[in-house]
């Protein structure tokens, strides 16, 4: 069978609650971070941030907190025909805190969860038959049913050619050896643990630890004898994890010394969090091993993952892409608190974001102050039209992917929230109508914490009328602003649409919208999005697209606002946008709703007549730009030497 897969990992999977305040006891969390949790999970989700085609066996309840893991497992890029829902036990909960440097208080919700109820009817042959190699965790050789379940697993792996791996992952709480309150305890000696490892260690070629794991592995608390009591009966090789040393491979007889095994370069970078780390290592290591690299080289894999995830809040949310391991070895370390690097913490936010958004057909009725302006609109129809223009986008949008909507709070709350979890993409205006200086709506907060109640799913979107030509006091004034909401998007994992329109400032030329680009990068801010008035000028496209080449080679892209534009209009200046790939679509509203909300404000139309007629306005807006993309692909396929970049 042809091997699709690099790498399946077998084992727990939990929900982890990360208290968000650094420092006090975990008694006095306030808040918790919400991210996926268990090695063997963050492992998967660790190696497909890497480039590997990774997947997972496991189970998850059959409620909120399965359906997340499972649903961020897919946004990473894991395989997840091995995780089985359990429909009788909940999904395993972890609450962790991080105290200081050397406390890091957790408490396992474990009893008679989905992952431990794992057994050899969830291990299907044909999903292991397609990997190159298995990795399991010591945590799920603790129990019959599931140690059943992981032999299995083992068994079929050999059969199929597959290389097989160990991580010890020693967590003596889950062993039964220490109480609720010490999940945070990682070494506590027992034979009849090192049995149960030692009866299996013959299985693996590759074998990891901490110097602690290796002790109840080996059963000996000195971690020479206890690596050679391994060796006596494992030939696998041996990776001994060594904290801030680094660590070391042993592939044939254990030395007298650890320093004589062979090791990768280390980082020196500030230690923030130990929990998970581990994991981040291992999938560094585990692309190592799966490329045959020399072990000096797959270990210097492994402590740059393990160095992000240690600078890091959170396990598998830390661990770095492709790109960003490539670039930090490369450049090294400049800030030791990695977390505080803004190049690198830019390019972590940047290269894992979730989602494709290649194609933006966006229908845009955020409009506040248009619609309060129109006859016969009171804030309650307003938000009730609002929801009209929601079903017609779900209509259009018919469940496919590349739709989404721009909706406001203020007006729109009910259609705003009725669009979460509908796949479409969601952006949510923050600026107060036609404000120039830029203030923003007061909901958002002095500091901006009302950024804290939003769905995660909901982009925020800011519009400034700006111009190169704007004199020193108002441009301070809206830099300021727009750097302070930058920072609070990204303060609570929110992307960010700059929208820009100095055609309303000042005049325009093939120059303004690019200096306006640059202008907004030199001050730092990297905007997920742009959103950009349409420019009847090629030349006009291609030097705003090398302003946000030349800054930030990760964007997102842009899309193309209508101004109210008639839709022949739009045509025009679609045609001319499309032929840039940076250009991913268009955000366009009062050209699709306008007419229809004057009918239906005045009583000339009912409900269902307004949704078919927005909805015929935006599937034909949406063909327009489909037809004008489709036709600058096939010219930029005719002439190759035209292609815009």
């Amino acid at each position: 069978m042809a091997k699709t897969l690099d790498v399946i990992t077998v084992g727990r999977s939990s929900v982890d609650l990360y208290g968000a305040q650094i420092g006090g006891r975990l008694e006095d969390m306030r808040s918790f971070q919400k991210y996926i949790g268990g090695s063997p999970t963050n492992m998967a989700a660790g190696t497909a941030r890497l480039g590997l085609k990774s997947g997972l066996i496991t189970r998850v309840g059959d409620e909120h907190m399965g359906r997340f893991i499972r649903e961020e497992l897919q946004k990473e890029g894991v395989d997840v025909r091995g995780v089985k829902t359990d429909a009788e036990r909940l999904t395993a909960l972890v609450l962790l805190g991080i105290r200081d440097e050397e406390r890091f208080p957790l408490i396992f919700y474990r009893e008679n969860c989905a992952d431990m109820a794992l057994c050899e009817d969830d291990i299907d042959e044909s999903f292991i038959a397609e990997s190159r190699a298995l990795v399991v965790t010591g945590t799920h050789l603790s129990h019959p049913k599931t140690e059943s379940a992981v032999l299995k697993a083992i068994d079929l792996a050999r059969k199929h050619g597959a290389r097989i791996g160990l991580d010890i992952d020693y967590r003596p709480n889950l062993w039964g050896l220490a109480g609720h309150g010490d999940g945070e305890s990682r070494f506590i000696e027992s034979g009849r643990v090192t049995a149960k490892l030692q009866s299996h260690l013959h299985l693996f070629d590759l074998i990891v630890g901490t110097e602690e794991e290796f002790h109840i592995a080996g059963g000996a608390i000195d971690t020479i004898m206890a690596l050679r009591a391994v060796r006596r009966v494992s030939s696998a090789t041996l990776v001994c994890k060594r904290g801030a040393v680094g660590a070391v491979a042993f592939i044939d007889a254990i030395p007298d010394s650890l320093d004589d095994g062979e090791s990768g370069p280390g980082f020196p970078i500030e230690v923030f969090n130990v929990l998970g780390a581990g994991d981040g290592f291992m999938s560094g290591l585990i692309k190592g091993w799966l490329e045959d690299a020399p072990w000096p080289r797959a270990l210097e894999y492994a402590n740059a993952c393990g160095a992000f995830a240690v600078s890091r809040h959170g396990c598998a949310p830390a661990y770095p892409s492709l790109e960003e391991l490539e670039f930090f070895l490369k450049r090294g370390v400049k800030e030791k608190a990695l977390r505080k690097d803004a190049e690198l913490e830019q390019i972590h936010w940047a290269t894992n974001r979730h989602d494709d958004w290649s194609t933006m057909r966006v229908f845009a009725f955020d409009h506040r102050m248009q619609l309060e302006a129109m006859a016969g609109a009171t804030l309650d129809r307003i938000g009730r039209f609002k929801e009209l223009c929601l079903q017609a986008a779900l209509k259009v949008q018919d469940g496919r992917p590349g739709y989404g909507i721009l909706c406001d709070h203020r007006l729109g709350r009910r259609a705003l929230h009725a669009a979460s979890g509908t796949g479409l993409w969601i952006g949510r205006p923050v600026e107060w109508p036609a404000s120039r200086p830029l203030t923003l709506e007061p909901e958002l907060g002095p500091d901006f914490g009302g950024l804290d109640e939003w769905a995660v799913e909901n982009v925020v979107k800011v519009l400034c009328f700006c111009h190169p030509d704007d004199d020193a006091e108002i441009w301070a004034s809206q830099r300021e602003t727009i750097k302070r909401l930058f920072a609070a998007a990204r303060r609570y994992r929110l992307e960010f649409l700059l929208e820009i329109i100095p055609s309303k400032v000042g005049p325009v030329d093939d120059e303004t919208t690019s200096t306006l680009i640059r202008r907004f990068y030199e001050i730092g801010i990297y905007p997920d999005w742009w959103k950009l008035e349409p420019m009847a000028s090629p030349a006009a496209w291609e030097k705003a697209c090398a302003a946000i080449r030349d800054n930030d080679p990760h964007t997102r892209g842009i899309v193309v606002l209508g101004l109210d534009a008639p839709e022949m209009e739009l045509a025009a200046s679609f045609k001319v946008a499309a032929s840039f790939p940076l250009v991913k679509g268009f955000a366009v509203g009062r050209t699709i709703f306008a007419q229809a909300a004057r009918d239906w404000f005045a009583g000339k139309t009912t409900d269902e007549e307004a949704v078919i007629e927005i909805g015929d306005r935006y599937q034909r807006l949406c063909a327009v730009w489909d037809n004008a993309r489709s036709a600058a692909q096939d010219n930029n396929a005719a002439e190759p030497s035209l292609r815009r970049v």
